[in-house]
């Protein structure tokens, strides 16, 4: 005989229930849990390299950071980050108000530096605020923080890159990672360890690129950079 519809509707939503705390004992869902927040950064700059970049970071799940031409579609690529770094972003915004009913731009002319804009995501809600320039202090740390992500990115796919089609052109995009390293313009150096360690040891590069990849991981380990 077959079962009412109604039961199969009942073993389904069981079966749901029973999957979803197993998901929830493990903290961290790909893409992030619904209701988990997402705090959002998103540069739009014409004629700038690159012209625009957003770079997501959910409290759980794989943050995403997409560098692109106006012109070009999305194509966001994994981001990765500390579970310290992605507190503190968290925590700012928090400070922040979490960019609801808050007004950062400062009220005088300034030269165009591209729109600025920070979102907070969660729960299908959104607020937001867009900014060219601010001296608003927490504002401004946070910022750095997403710069600095952009600007890691941008060299790890760089170094990415030459490694895999250019291999004369490795030691350049180290050149350009080790002045960043040293100038503190990427958030998180120990990023690039596994890159330097894979040109370090591969005899297909110049010696010269397997010397600076070692010296900057090195420099990177001790933190002396």
């Amino acid at each position: 005989m077959a079962r009412p519809r109604c039961y199969s509707f009942l073993c389904a939503v069981v079966l749901v229930l029973a999957v979803v705390p197993a998901d929830a004992a493990r903290g961290q869902v790909p893409g992030g849990a619904a209701g988990d927040a997402t705090v959002v950064y998103r540069k739009v700059f014409k004629s700038s390299s690159p012209e625009f970049a957003e770079i997501r970071i959910p409290e759980n799940g794989q943050a995403t950071c997409d560098l692109r031409s106006l012109e070009d579609d999305p194509n966001p690529q994994p981001l990765e980050i500390s579970a310290a770094l992605r507190g503190r972003i968290i925590a700012l915004a928090a400070e922040l108000h979490n960019f609801r009913d808050i007004s950062l731009d400062v009220k005088r002319r300034i030269a165009n530096l591209g729109e600025k804009t920070f979102r907070y995501e969660k729960g299908g809600e959104a607020s937001e605020v867009k900014f060219n320039y601010t001296l608003n202090s927490k504002a401004d740390q946070l910022l750095q923080i997403f710069e600095a992500l952009e600007r890691e990115q941008e060299d790890v796919l760089a170094l990415q890159r030459t490694m895999k089609y250019d291999r004369l052109g490795v030691n350049g995009a180290l050149g350009q990672l080790e002045d960043d390293v040293h100038r503190h313009a990427v958030a998180q150096p120990e990023r690039f360890l596994p890159l330097l360690e894979q040109i370090a040891g591969d005899s297909q590069y110049l010696e010269i690129a397997r010397k600076r990849a070692r010296a900057l991981a090195d420099s990177i380990r001790s933190g002396s950079r």
